[in-house]
């Protein structure tokens, strides 16, 4: 991997200093086993040519476990982007548009207001961006190239991880044994594990390099330690000490039937759950009981995490997230990692003691595992269908509905009997004067589809004319065809 002015991060002290200074840093997470980061590592260099005022860093997810664990990487291609200190956006999977609209937004002379789709800005990367997304197309069938494909696996193998996975209830990938641990993140997993009095299964990663590299791609976590529970990855050491700190492993423990030492009653003291009057026979207070009730009702689907839904804190908050928007739902969130009294009033008030909890019409549908068996069968559709939830229309679905709208159909600014512009006009008279009809949409009056619409193509100027779906081009293009005389032709095909 290389090219650009690109930089490998060495430590997580070299990153505090840099990110110190204030400047735009962007860095890469990426791993060697995976073909969509260094597709996008291609155009991550070539963006560093295009803004050189900007610092760009590479880090291999698992070689600096310090930094990943610091920034949550559960998944490579990931992108962490920094701007006067702070973190300010990230970036998950292989979307190469999307990283040169975040990096336009992060490091380059953009003004607010202005477009940054990558088309409209002129980068030398452009060609890059292109080529990169009809590979990705190519290898996915995905604009997206979603990391999460289990690519490059052979059925035996993929066999043979499943079978490790689920030897034990619960089941540690770590580097070294729990005797002798090789690393400090799989020592940390190994010590809390002890403390619940745990049995599990343990295998040492650094002793067989097709499961080291296989399991990365399988479960989608470039890490190790990996800590799986029933089959089900929990995750890294940042998210068991997380759980252990929140009192949830205990909760998944018991959810799963499994024995540990730590008691599974919810500890809420009176100081936690707010002091007051005490209301019914749940034991919280009539205010806080209040509090909660207009949490779950502040929208039809409510969604109460860890973490918020662009950087969940722990796994199952993640799947819930995923699968809310695989069905297309609109949802509110709450983040019960920032506010002590909610966290455990709700435990006691819907009577579920873990996290993530999902609430349809103020009805409580349960954790991950219940959401995730829902939407396999079939059933989520149903509830959301029978309380009235209508699937929230993406923009991508809604450029996808106008463009098919007519079999010609014509972006532009104004109306056809107005045009608000020069090109406009004349390709509106293109078409009246071969005696085309057509459809068309004045991008002035929606500045989402405006916008939208020049990284949904690809184009990044107005007028754009579509027939049967498919981009023809602007202006100059339309007054080519009509020329040469195959314009009505083109477009009766």
């Amino acid at each position: 991997m290389g090219g650009g002015s690109v930089k490998d991060l060495v430590s997580k002290a070299e990153l505090d200093e840099k990110v110190k200074i204030g400047e735009p840093v962007i860095i890469h997470f990426w791993a060697s086993w995976c073909d969509a980061s260094k597709q996008m590592d291609q155009v991550f260099s070539h963006l560093s040519i295009d803004f050189p005022h900007a610092l760009f860093l590479r880090a291999e997810a698992e070689e600096l476990p310090e930094v990943s664990e610091a920034f949550s990487v559960s998944a490579v291609p990931y992108f962490v982007f920094f701007k006067d200190g702070k973190v300010i956006d990230t970036l998950e999977g292989a979307d190469p548009s999307g990283l040169a609209n975040k990096v336009a937004k992060v490091a380059g002379s953009v003004k607010s207001g202005d477009p940054a789709a990558p088309a409209s800005l002129g980068l030398a990367a452009g060609p890059m961006i292109l080529e990169t997304v009809k590979d990705l197309v190519a290898d996915n069938g995905s604009t997206k190239a979603d990391s999460q494909l289990i690519s490059g696996i052979s059925e035996g193998l993929k066999k043979r991880l499943q079978q490790i996975i689920n030897s034990h209830e619960v089941m540690l990938f770590m580097k070294g044994n729990p005797q002798e641990p090789q690393c400090g993140f799989s020592r940390k997993v190994v010590d809390i594990l002890k403390e619940y009095d745990v049995k599990f299964g343990s295998f040492d990663i650094l002793t067989d390099n097709e499961v080291r590299e296989g399991l990365k791609k399988f479960s989608n976590w470039p890490t190790y330690p990996q800590l799986y529970c029933k089959g089900e990855l929990i995750g890294g050491s940042d998210i068991v000490i997380a759980m252990h700190e929140g009192g949830e492993l205990t909760e998944v423990f018991g959810d799963h039937g499994i024995k540990s030492s730590h008691s599974r009653e919810a500890k809420v003291t009176e100081a936690e759950i707010g002091k007051g009057g005490i209301s019914g026979s749940s034991g919280l207070s009539a205010t806080l009981t209040s509090r909660l009730e207009g949490l779950i009702n502040s929208g039809s689907v409510m969604l109460f995490m860890k973490g918020k839904p662009d950087e969940p804190k722990c796994g199952f908050s993640r799947k819930v997230v995923d699968i809310l928007r695989e069905e297309k739902v609109e949802f509110e969130s709450f983040d019960i990692l920032s506010d002590e009294e909610v966290r455990q009033g709700l435990k006691v008030y819907s009577n579920w003691s873990s996290y993530p909890q999902l609430y349809i019409k103020g009805e409580l549908i349960g954790g991950s595992d219940i959401v995730l068996e829902m939407q396999k069968s079939g059933e989520l559709k149903n509830v959301l269908a029978e309380k009235g939830i209508i699937q929230k229309q993406t923009l991508e679905d809604r450029l996808k509905k106008l463009i098919s709208s007519s079999p010609v159909m014509l972006f532009m600014k104004g109306t056809p009997d107005a045009p608000r512009c020069g090109f406009s006009s004349k390709v509106v008279n293109a078409l009246n004067e071969e005696g085309v009809e057509f459809g068309s949409f004045d991008i002035l009056s929606d500045e989402e589809v405006r916008q939208g619409l020049k990284t949904f193509s690809n184009w990044p100027t107005f007028p754009q004319l579509y027939y049967k779906g498919e981009l023809m081009g602007g202006c100059d293009i339309v007054m080519e065809l009509k020329e040469n005389h195959e314009l009505k032709s083109t477009l009766s095909e």
